[in-house]
């Protein structure tokens, strides 16, 4: 016996029969027999493993007799809320030093980060708002950031709210920061239309703030060596050694 399972079952080149995804268990009877499926218990089937019972019934003897299987589930996992309705200028930040060098890259453009959480309710519903500004603003980068897989990058940001969000832009580096929801999304739009005019500006973007990438680099989130500006305004690697060394003893001495 054949089985295939995606949408859809097909056994033995059978018609096929259509998985109820809202329910446990599908079942479908005729006057040839009758064919069940049991999903793995698990939330997320991608990749699991259900059983299949058929049963058959035979016109002659009119005896019956059951078979079970194992086959593999193929139905798609359900795209999470936050990874819904992205455009091309909202990524995706999956180290600190992705987020260093997404922000030190983007030149004069303005950069806006956005801390969320996928348990937090209030981020969940303001997501399709963002995701229409960023759609109508497409000279705007947004970082997006997962709270709950960063933690001790947010805490070295000293995010601790949420939805919370920040405005960078070149050498200004950081331009504003706050937490809004949808009740409060005046506060993003007035931020947005007082920062995301057109502008050049002389010199490389400044990105985080020099205590931000010591506290980094002191968990080691970030590389030693990375760029920071000097007082003469050029960009130059220094290394860091003492101080990071003096944060970690503060931070062992707590």
């Amino acid at each position: 016996m054949a089985a295939s399972l995606r949408s859809t079952v097909t056994v033995s080149g059978s018609n096929e029969f259509v998985l109820n995804k809202d329910k446990r268990a599908v079942g479908i009877s005729s006057s040839h027999g009758s064919l069940s499926y049991t999903p793995p218990k698990s939330s997320d089937h991608k990749g699991r493993q259900g059983i299949l019972l058929v049963e058959r019934r035979s016109s002659k003897t009119h005896s019956n007799f059951s078979i079970n299987a194992q086959a593999s589930v193929c139905i798609p996992r359900s795209m999470r809320w936050w990874e819904k309705s992205i455009h091309s200028n909202m990524n995706q930040i999956n180290s600190a030093q992705h987020l260093v060098d997404s922000l030190l890259n983007a030149g004069d453009k303005l950069v806006i980060i956005d801390f969320y959480s996928p348990g937090c309710g209030g981020c969940k519903a303001l997501h399709p708002k963002i995701c229409q500004i960023a759609e109508m603003n497409p000279n705007v980068q947004f970082l997006q950031v997962n709270y709950e897989e960063h933690k001790s990058m947010c805490y070295s940001l000293n995010v601790h709210v949420l939805p919370f969000f920040r405005f960078y832009r070149g050498v200004q580096g950081r331009l504003c920061s706050f937490s809004c929801t949808n009740a409060t999304i005046k506060k993003f739009k007035d931020a947005l239309a007082k920062h995301g005019g057109e502008r050049c500006s002389l010199g490389p973007a400044r990105g985080l703030e020099e205590s931000e990438l010591l506290s980094l680099a002191a968990k080691k989130e970030l590389a030693i060596h990375f760029p920071l500006r000097s007082a003469t305004g050029n960009t130059e690697d220094f290394v860091l050694l003492n101080k990071i060394e003096e944060s970690e003893n503060a931070a062992l001495a707590v």
